[in-house]
């Protein structure tokens, strides 16, 4: 059988961490897999690094790590990435509302089909307030879907299940962890979505608030913009620099006209400034393209980065 990472970042949970690592025990010991849980202590304050050092003294299983402070959601899953080494990873988070005895289904599916590189939760049955949380989400859902065009219900669902080589081929920074499907579907992943078991949460305290809404949506633009022009950043400015451009030299050039052949004044009119702005703009845009073009070569070449990543068919 395939070997599971599961990774879970904690932040202030210090009353779930117990019951969390035992839940996970609970799904995948008796399915013989070899797995691994990584917990990330993300700056914890109220106790949870000392929870997780008690509770890995004795379970063999369990690869905790401990950032130095809070660097966020994100930057958690990404160590645990970095650190994982099962061909199937596996995240959840660590409040206990996702149900942990939901991972052999996800991973069952992976196993039986190679085509399927993520197995997506989706909590139909969401157990949450309706106008704090299920309406803002619903509403997300269908923008980040309108928007990467990576159709699922339930883009905030921490449970998913990856093959291994997906995750390995992405970097997450910001808010861009609720983001990972669509950055897998980037690089060539098929998604499927699965709906999941999902609990009120009974200890502890939720993380989100309004500010993290504001900074997934500046994410999102983020992940619009490397969608469709991180490989090709010249056509991002190049249709706007060359609309400035047009209008531009095309009202000085009426302006020369009328200057040279009809003979009037043309120095105190705004369509003078207007063409020199038009003009300008457009060149400044064109210029920010061309550095762009530059920029995504320095990128790939002295790195030896490929702009294309090959599936490997047999490790399935």
């Amino acid at each position: 059988m395939k070997k599971v990472s599961v990774v879970i970042p904690v932040y202030n949970e210090v009353e779930n961490i117990e019951a969390m690592v035992k839940a996970v025990g609970d799904a995948l010991l008796p399915t013989k897999r070899e797995f691994e849980l990584i917990l990330i202590d993300d700056g914890s304050r109220d106790g949870s690094r000392k929870i997780i050092q008690q509770v890995a003294k004795t379970t063999a299983w369990l690869k905790p790590l401990y950032f130095a402070r809070n660097y966020g959601q994100s930057t958690a899953m990404q160590a645990g990435f970095d650190h994982a080494v099962g061909d199937y990873i596996v995240t959840l988070d660590g409040d206990l509302q996702n149900d942990p005895a939901d991972i052999p289904t996800l991973l069952k599916m992976l196993d039986d089909d190679p085509e399927i590189d993520c197995v997506s939760g989706w909590r139909k049955d969401r157990q949450d307030a309706t106008l704090s949380r299920k309406i803002p989400s619903m509403i997300a859902n269908a923008l980040i879907s309108k928007i990467t065009r990576v159709q699922l219900h339930d883009y905030g669902c921490a449970l998913k299940a990856y093959r291994g080589q997906i995750l390995r081929d992405l970097k997450l920074y910001g808010e861009l962890h609720r983001f990972i499907p669509a950055l897998a579907v980037e690089v060539g992943a098929t998604i499927v979505e699965v709906p999941v078991n999902h609990r009120a949460r009974v200890a502890g305290v939720s993380k989100y608030g309004i500010d993290r809404t504001i900074r997934v949506l500046l994410d999102l633009l983020w992940i619009r913009f490397t969608m469709r022009f991180l490989h090709r950043p010249i056509h991002a400015f190049g249709g706007i620099a060359m609309l400035m451009l047009v209008l531009g030299l095309g009202t000085l050039g009426w302006l020369t006209f009328e200057k040279l052949i009809m003979g009037v004044d043309i120095g105190g009119r705004p369509l003078l400034m207007l063409g020199v702005l038009f003009t300008l703009v457009g060149i400044q845009l064109l210029a920010t393209g061309l550095i762009g073009e530059l920029l995504i070569r320095i990128y790939h070449e002295p790195e030896g980065r490929k702009q294309y990543i090959l599936k490997d068919m047999d490790s399935h």
